[in-house]
């Protein structure tokens, strides 16, 4: 919970932070290891060579705050290497510096056995998520210890056990790339529920076990995600002269919904 007295960070000033981090370090790696380091603001688009955005080169600012200009809502890194490479960089030693990562590990170990309660919800932050008011996450949930500060849970937002929050994805052969991942407030996250980088607006529902990235990128407000009733072989119809039972509500409705097929 922000105690510092000023305003919330917003998503988009929080993408901005990281970038500029992981270019930072991309461009201090890439020149120890004698690599091209590019960025881009898609998957698969033409790369930036991170070392054309180096604040400590004539021009560096200018084509460092054009770049991210506006803050785009996922970025992929590529030309880290392959890793059996002589020159290969790792690509977690460009995400985060080796205490950090060893620190998220031990954070996100620990939240695993942990129920929803509000100390949950203090841990979360302590890792640097961005947790609301009255948000519940059940035991079990993995929140990615990548970059946990590009979570945002809404208020009042329950998250069921087992469900995981994976802002990043590595690709192999040295490329990565990232997002951030926005949960709105009132929303009901079912169990299981697979989520990457995604926009979901408030009093949005997922069914458990329900898989949204790389499927969705936005979700509306107040949509059910994961709603595929299993095929139901209705009776056959009584014989003529027969009393015939009363559909149940159910049976009803699989009917008129046969009907609008």
């Amino acid at each position: 919970m922000n105690t510092s007295g000023h305003p919330p960070a917003t998503p988009e000033e929080v993408m901005r932070e990281v970038t500029v981090d992981i270019i930072r370090r991309a461009i201090r790696l890439g020149k120890k290891h004698n690599r091209t380091i590019a960025i881009s603001k898609t998957a698969r688009g033409r790369g930036h060579d991170v070392a054309t955005l180096d604040p400590r080169t004539p021009g560096g600012t200018e084509r460092m705050e054009a770049f991210l200009t506006p803050v785009q809502r996922h970025y992929t890194f590529s030309g880290l290497g392959a890793p059996e490479e002589p020159d290969a960089i790792n690509w977690r030693m460009i995400c985060l510096p080796l205490p950090r990562r060893m620190l998220l590990l031990f954070q996100v170990g620990v939240s695993f056995i942990m129920k929803g309660t509000p100390f949950k919800n203090r841990w979360y932050r302590w890792m640097g998520a961005h947790i609301g008011k009255n948000v519940e996450i059940m035991q079990m949930v993995w929140l990615d210890h990548f970059r946990p500060e590009l979570i945002f849970i809404g208020d009042n937002t329950l998250v069921g056990a087992f469900s995981q929050m994976t802002v990043h994805a590595y690709e192999g052969c040295g490329t990565f790339r990232y997002g951030l991942i926005e949960i709105g407030a009132n929303c009901k996250i079912g169990a299981g529920t697979g989520i990457g980088p995604i926009k979901i607006e408030d009093g949005v529902r997922t069914l458990p076990g329900t898989t949204l990235s790389p499927y969705l990128v936005r979700i509306r407000a107040g949509s059910v995600v994961g709603f595929a009733p299993p095929p139901v072989k209705l009776p056959d119809s009584p014989p003529p002269g027969a009393a015939s039972t009363p559909a149940t509500p159910d049976t009803e409705e699989l009917s008129h919904q046969r009907s609008q097929q």
